[in-house]
């Protein structure tokens, strides 16, 4: 992927910028010319013998005349005018750079985000929720603060150190030298001290990343935080990272405290030359009274762009390392992606074939390994084994969450690599063990995945997966809002919305991972009747530990460290005497005999 740049950020905002500079020139000429007023009134009014020479006192004798009083109000209104013009360009550059930041701001922040839900979950099984988090959201106004508040203005500051020392030279270039003497300095202080606060800066945004995903660990695992009364552990682990974070920000201040007076120092000095120099040369003639209030009105505005373009490091460095920050996601390359030309997906019948697939989620040990079967059209497949197995990872390939080191997945023939993602994804309806619902109205949730879905089509989805009943007894009823992850509804009932949002995107392939683990026996007749709706017609592969989940299935796979090691129909299993029988021998020693878990009062 090509470098993001700040370019690229601004280029949209063009036009807006130009207006924006265009003010900024206009406050800067209205800054260099506030003095002038002062000095014609001192030169041309206050003196006895007002100078004559030079072509402002020309401009000033052809508007005004040689009357002092009619030299007076013309350099008060000049004044007022003056004040006005730099007032009005002020509030534009003002204006617009907010109004660019804050744009530039959502386009940064929908990019960020787009591009993060298109990483491939490889990247995300690595990545912390907070950092990314934190990237979205606090580096982001780090760039916009800068825009807002520092681009033009640091434009700002430099048209105006080139004005005034452009005037000052015209005025007297000997003197403009000696004003100038302590900017070298300056600049080797301020450059030395950004590039140290610039790093300090980074490990700060880095520390506070890392406190945001602790914070997002603790807030989305509270229940059992809660359950395992680890409140003063959590605690004491979120004190430690504030601590370090304090460090941190403490060294990163230190620098930034350092650079401000070291730069009032400088400034100091040079203003003391000029007051000493100047006032000589006034004293001897060789600079009009005038002439030297300019300079000092200009050597006092001239050190305050450099300070202020120092002090502005520390808005430049958060921006630079949260840019970076922002870059390293935006530059991330996605894992599984569509090829050139990928081939829309449209009619399906359900075929699914595992082509000498082996898939490992780094470079070490495979997971899977050459793992090859086929699966009919409207067939329903289980897969069983041990814990670790694969057969997470077997289901999590189908929809081409991961791609395989080597072999082929396909579906109806096509290996899906060919594919679009999008396309092949709408074919493909899940039912998971852990029911993820959105802080949503129920109607929205079980939309969720056909949001063109009307009322009648969500009503008839909700009878079909034994949802509706429980669903119009609730306070608001369709419309009522779940909390987060759908915790203020029971298991049971969060797993028949999450059959009703499968129901009604009516997919020919339905991946169904242990849809029935941790319900009591009353919620899984209700489930269980539902997915018999749901799998009618559509080929299904799901991932059973429960007998009487899988005792139906056309065929059986047993999945164990990887592999393949038997398949077959239940009874065909059971003749075998092989790790299915061990498994079925288990599992009926804690169940009723029937694949039904005992349980004891």
């Amino acid at each position: 992927m090509r470098k993001i740049t700040i370019t690229d950020l601004l280029r949209p905002h063009f036009k807006s910028l130009i207006g924006g500079i265009l003010a900024v020139i206009g406050a800067g000429i209205a800054t260099l010319l506030e003095p002038w007023p002062l000095k014609v009134v001192v030169d041309n009014v206050l003196k006895s013998e007002p100078v004559r020479n030079g072509w402002l006192n020309k401009l000033i004798t052809a508007v005004a005349g040689t009357d002092k009083l009619a030299i007076l109000k013309l350099a008060a209104i000049s004044f007022i005018v003056i004040a006005c013009v730099d007032a009005i360009c002020t509030y534009v550059q003002k204006y617009i750079t907010t109004s660019v930041g804050q744009w530039v701001m959502h386009d940064l922040r929908r990019a960020v985000y787009a591009h993060i839900q298109k990483l491939s979950l490889a990247y995300h099984d690595q990545a912390q929720t907070g950092d990314l988090l934190s990237r979205v959201t606090s580096d982001i106004d780090a760039v916009q603060s800068f825009i807002v508040s520092g681009l033009l203005d640091a434009l700002i500051n430099c048209l105006m150190l080139v004005g005034m020392i452009g005037v000052m030279l015209y005025l007297n270039w000997r003197f403009t030298l000696i004003a100038l003497s302590v900017a070298p300095a300056l600049g080797i202080i301020v450059f030395v001290y950004t590039r140290r606060i610039k790093k300090a800066s980074r490990e700060v945004r880095k520390k506070e990343s890392q406190i945001v995903s602790v914070m997002q660990e603790v807030l989305s695992s509270i229940r059992v935080v809660k359950a395992f009364a680890r409140e003063d552990y959590e605690q004491h682990r979120l004190e430690e990272q504030s601590l370090e974070g304090i460090e941190i920000a403490l060294r990163a201040r230190s620098l930034k405290a350092k650079l401000a007076p070291l730069v009032g120092v400088i400034v100091a000095v040079g203003t003391a030359l000029v007051l000493l120099i100047g006032g000589e040369m006034a004293l001897a003639g060789t600079l009009s009274p005038g002439a030297l209030i300019v300079f000092i009105f200009y050597i006092g505005k001239l050190y305050k762009p450099m300070q202020e373009l120092s002090k502005m490091t520390d808005a430049y460095s958060k921006a630079a390392v949260g840019y970076e920050r922002i870059r390293e996601v935006l530059e991330m390359e996605r894992e599984v992606k569509d090829v050139a030309r990928a081939r829309k997906l449209t009619r399906v019948k359900g075929e699914i074939e595992f082509d000498k697939v082996t898939f490992s989620y780094d470079s070490e040990a495979p997971v899977l390994k050459d793992v090859s079967f086929k699966i009919e059209p409207g067939q329903l497949v289980a897969l069983v084994g041990p814990s670790g197995a694969g057969k997470t990872t077997i289901i999590s390939l189908i929809p081409r969450f991961y791609d395989p080191s080597s072999g082929l997945v396909k579906i109806d023939g096509s290996d899906i690599r060919r594919l679009q993602q999008k396309s092949l994804r709408r074919h493909i309806a899940f039912v998971l063990q852990e029911t993820l619902l959105f802080h949503a109205p129920i109607w929205n949730n079980i939309a969720y995945g056909k949001p063109s879905a009307n009322r009648a089509e969500i009503l008839r989805a909700a009878e079909l997966a034994n949802a509706n009943e429980f669903i119009r007894k609730l306070p608001d009823g369709y419309d009522t809002i779940v909390g987060e992850r759908g915790v203020t509804l029971s298991g049971g009932q969060r797993q028949r919305i999450a059959i009703a949002r499968a129901i009604i995107c009516d997919t020919p392939i339905l991946i169904l991972d242990e849809p029935s683990s941790g319900l009591d026996a009353a919620s899984e007749k209700l489930v269980f009747e539902a997915l018999d709706r749901l799998m009618q017609g559509k080929t299904t592969v799901v991932i059973a530990h429960r007998l009487s989940t899988i005792r139906r299935a056309d065929c059986i796979f047993v999945v164990k460290d990887g592999e393949i090691v038997e398949s077959g129909k239940h009874d065909e299993l059971l003749r075998a005497q092989g790790l299915y029988s061990e498994l079925h021998e288990l599992q009926l020693d804690q169940s009723d005999g029937i694949g039904n878990p005992i349980v004891n009062s």
